[in-house]
């Protein structure tokens, strides 16, 4: 579990073009690092979307913002093509960043029950701490707040 003040848990995936991008790479610049369940569906691609139209506003504020789900390199080039999205997408296959992130939970779905990935984002500041957690997101709205609460805390 990441929680807020503790020093954010660094990592090395590969994004959509195969390469391997690791959270370090992003020293001195806030992270926005949001977890989602899958490429395409609609609240997932929603969520990509309302990142990518608000992306300027996250650069203007030093931060860079990226989503990681279990889908492929493949899958994510395709999403992003599709739908024209700015954001960098990492694959977690094996989904031990998800994990440690505590964003694989047990979800109830039609009364059955499984594993999978639960919405959640953190804002990680320049140092590389954990400034903010939202859990079980609910994606309208969620951009703006996550944009809120990033220019608050920079004026502090």
């Amino acid at each position: 579990m990441v929680d807020i003040g503790k020093t954010a848990l660094d990592f090395c995936l590969k994004n959509d073009e195969g390469k391997e991008v690791c959270l370090k790479d992003f020293k001195g610049k806030w992270i926005v690092l949001y977890f989602y369940p899958k490429d395409n569906t609609p609240g997932c691609t929603k969520e990509a979307e309302d990142f990518t139209e608000k992306l300027k506003e996250f650069e203007k504020l030093n931060a860079v913002v990226i989503g990681v789900s279990p889908d492929s390199v493949e899958s994510h080039k395709k999403f992003k093509e599709k739908k024209n999205l700015k954001v960098t997408l990492l694959s977690d296959p094996e989904k031990e960043i998800i994990k440690a992130y505590d964003a694989w939970k047990l979800k109830k779905r039609f009364g059955k029950e499984y594993y999978g990935v639960v919405r959640t984002t953190y804002l990680i500041d320049p140092e590389g701490k954990v400034a903010h957690v939202w859990k079980n997101v609910r994606v309208k709205g969620h951009v703006d707040k996550v944009l809120e609460t990033l220019k608050k805390l920079k004026e502090k």
